[in-house]
C-alpha cells in the first residue's frame, strides 16, 4: 500500500513567524495536532509545529503564546515521506523517530499532504499498527530528549 492512498490531501501550513497563538487557534479550528511549517512564500516544509510543542514548551512554562513565533518552537528539520512511498517505510520513519505525523512531499519537495498514526490505524494491517502504536508510545525519555 502507498501512502497517497492513506494520506490527508492539501493540508494547511503555517510560516516561520507565525505567531504561536495563531497557528494554536488553527489548529483548534481545524482540529489539527499538527502544523507543517513551510519556508516563507513556499510549500517547502522545514518543520513542524505540534500542539504538544505549544503545550509543554510555552505554555507549561508561563510563556505567553501571542508574544512567540512558531520559528522559535518548531521541531526541525521536517522527517517526509513521498506519496509513492510504501506505508511500511512510512511506518518505519514513525517507529524510528517516535512521531504521530509525518508531512507527506511531492518530487519537488513541496508539501502535499499528511499522513497520521490514525491514518495508518485505519488502513494498514495489524501486524504494522501494532508495532508502530507500540514504537511512537514510548515513555518519557524520549520527550526530555526533545525537550518536551
Amino acid at each position: 500500500m502507498k501512502v497517497q492512498e492513506i494520506m490527508a490531501n492539501d493540508p494547511v501550513c503555517c510560516a516561520p513567524n507565525t505567531s504561536l497563538q495563531e497557528v494554536a487557534a488553527l489548529m483548534a479550528d481545524r482540529h489539527y495536532g499538527e502544523i507543517p511549517v513551510c519556508e516563507s512564500g513556499s510549500k517547502k516544509p522545514i518543520g513542524v509545529i505540534t500542539d504538544r510543542d505549544i503545550t509543554c514548551r510555552v505554555v507549561a512554562k508561563g510563556r505567553n503564546p501571542s508574544e512567540l513565533t512558531v520559528r522559535e518552537f518548531m521541531t526541525s528539520p521536517c522527517i517526509t515521506v513521498t506519496a509513492e512511498s510504501d506505508v511500511d517505510e512510512c511506518c518505519r520513519l514513525m517507529e524510528e523517530h517516535m512521531i504521530r505525523r509525518l508531512p507527506v512531499v511531492d518530487a519537488n519537495g513541496n508539501l502535499q499532504g499528511i499522513v497520521s498514526l490514525a491514518d495508518v490505524v485505519r488502513n494498514a494491517d495489524k501486524r504494522n499498527t501494532s508495532r508502530l502504536v507500540k514504537g511512537v508510545s514510548q515513555p518519557y525519555e524520549h520527550a526530555a530528549r526533545l525537550g518536551v
